[in-house]
């Protein structure tokens, strides 16, 4: 963006709580050429994101998560939406840094590698905010259980899936939340490379057919 392209005449924080809601005045660059008219726009901040597809390749299952979403209230099959492990970058952070906390606090599981799949806007016509995601090798062997912060009220239920049932559910849209679909379609194309490789490095083997 060039100098010029964009000019915030004002900026009002309209509440301040779990998230932070701007109202910004601004004019912009338009295509046909010179500067839109003043217009307003608002936006929801909380900062940026890191979110990791948990896999194991050992026993070609995926591990996720399912929690309650208040976004979700009003749909016909509940609030309560399989995801995966995701969590706000706090300063001082990486993305896979947190890609490596929440999976321990959310899943009870130890990333061992991990592999960027993408860092895009989560949703930029209302907010900044960038999520960064991963592919996270785990052990998947004792995952389960319910897990999470209780002061930060979090309820979540460890789910592990074959890899193959999870490719599938995003598929037919069985799992609408955006993270978790853009990384099980991503996946849906990796997994017989991803799996041999890690295999490979791993020398590890496997009952399980491969891909």
């Amino acid at each position: 963006m060039d100098e010029g392209d964009l000019e915030i005449l004002e900026r009002e924080v309209c509440y301040q709580g779990f998230y932070r809601l701007e109202r910004l005045r601004l004019r912009h660059r338009l295509f046909a050429g010179g500067m839109s008219p003043p217009i307003v726009r608002e936006a929801v901040e909380k900062g940026d994101v890191a979110a990791v597809l948990l896999y194991d390749p050992q026993r070609d299952e995926v591990v996720m998560i399912e929690q309650f979403r208040i976004g979700a209230r009003d749909d016909p099959r509940g609030p309560w939406l399989l995801e995966i492990v995701a969590g706000l970058i706090e300063p001082g952070e990486t993305p896979e840094q947190v890609a490596r906390r929440e999976a321990s606090e959310e899943a009870s599981c130890t990333v061992q590698e991990v592999l960027p799949i993408s860092s895009f806007y989560t949703s930029p016509g209302k907010t900044s905010q960038r999520t960064h995601l991963y592919l996270g090798r785990v052990d998947s062997t004792h995952a389960g259980g319910i897990h999470g912060l209780a002061h930060e009220g979090e309820d979540i239920r460890v789910v592990c899936l074959a890899a193959q049932q999870a490719i599938a559910l995003a598929e037919q849209g069985r799992t609408d939340s955006a993270w978790p679909l853009i990384a099980l379609l991503w996946f849906a194309r990796q997994h017989a490379a991803i799996r041999k490789l890690w295999l490979s490095s791993e020398g590890g083997k496997t009952t399980a057919s491969a891909d």
